[in-house]
């Protein structure tokens, strides 16, 4: 695996918008924000030529465009780390276009972005054997107050972040604030209430505010957003199985959320990545809190929407935690050793470079 040079002080991180863009003023105003709060903090910016873009479906320009910003910017000695302005969705599109070659011959650096941003991070790793984060967008660095969870992931470029933890509150319903102030921060209302299917036990313990036990796993991290992960199956851009088979000493914890996907669609999306081979070598399962949350369809809810796949493999499942599309989210470092200990409701991961 491949890691890049942590970010230093004076370095330069560019900005891209692969998938949307910040074309509305109130994008825009936070994203000045957060650049001034990078100026301050001692680093240099490039903005790519799509970041207030809005001429695209789905994306913030035409996928050509996003393309080229795309390859152009991680090919750049210039430019030492990435992140990528916001989700999205057809980046699947952008990805068509992007110069697999040029990517391949250069110099790894961090990316970092999640949702619509799978398709470029999962890809990193799973392709090009790259380390990349899972982590918040660029706006996120002009929220006021900042979370936690953004120095985190932040952290993780410059190597101050060694391990991340779960927190204590998610945000369940969106601020009302969220589309007329740009620098709101999470509506922090409901308190985190992990599951864990325990494969011992065979059963699943569904408040872990109660369960005084311990467990602790370790494989390599990949994984992302459902919506986008099925989409790649089966492509040109499907090497799932041959990292299974370079790593399959180490084992693989897949981690996963989904944005658009209703209970069954999360079901079929499990059955589809079973059958396709990618849950071979499985360690575990870290699953995001999905945006249905709390959605029951003919019986099936988002629980057994996992577990009717993943109980199969035997191996432990944690549910509910803090990653994905319902803050706050613990950013994960896609390739690394991940080295899970949960205690009680407490979770963490410590990531291993190696």
């Amino acid at each position: 695996m491949r890691y890049p040079k942590y970010l230093e002080i004076g370095g330069t991180i560019g900005f891209v918008a692969p998938s949307f863009g910040y074309a509305d003023e109130l994008r825009r105003t936070s994203f000045a924000r957060t650049l001034e709060n990078f100026h301050a903090a001692g680093y240099q910016t490039k903005i790519g030529p799509n970041c207030y873009a809005g001429d695209g479906i789905g994306i913030s320009s035409t996928p050509e465009n996003c393309a080229k910003e795309l390859t152009d910017f991680y090919c750049d000695p210039e430019v030492d780390a990435m992140i990528a302005c916001a989700g999205g969705e057809l980046m699947c599109e952008t990805m068509s276009c992007v110069d697999l070659e040029k990517i391949a011959k250069a110099e790894p650096k961090w990316y970092m972005g999640y949702s619509d941003n799978t398709n470029f991070t999962f890809l990193l790793t799973t392709m090009f054997d790259t380390a990349s984060i899972y982590g918040p967008g660029a706006r996120s660095f002009a929220m006021e107050p900042r979370h936690a969870s953004i120095d985190d992931a932040f952290g993780l470029m410059t190597g101050k972040t060694k391990a991340v933890h779960s927190f204590d509150l998610w945000q369940k319903e969106r601020s009302p604030e969220e589309e007329t102030n740009p620098y709101c921060a999470y509506l922090l209302s409901d308190e985190r209430v992990s599951k864990l299917w325990e494969p011992t036990e065979g059963k699943l313990i569904d408040d872990l505010r109660t369960w005084n036990g311990t467990l602790e796993f370790e494989g390599r991290l990949i994984g992302g957003c459902m919506d986008c992960l099925v989409n790649l199956l089966g492509t040109r851009f499907d090497k799932v199985k041959d990292f299974n088979e370079k790593y399959k000493e180490d084992g693989v914890i897949w981690f996963l959320e989904s944005c658009d996907l209703n209970v069954f669609s999360i079901r079929r999306a499990m059955w589809q990545m079973e059958e396709a081979g990618w849950f071979q070598n499985v360690k575990g399962f870290l699953i995001g809190r999905p945006l249905c949350f709390g959605q029951e369809m003919l019986g099936l809810d988002q629980y057994e929407a996992i577990l009717g796949i993943a109980r199969k493999y035997q191996v432990p499942v944690l549910m509910d935690l803090d990653i994905g599309h319902l803050p706050p989210q613990m950013p994960i470092l896609c390739g690394s050793i991940g080295k899970v200990k949960l205690k009680g409701n407490d979770l963490q991961v410590a990531y291993e470079m190696r």
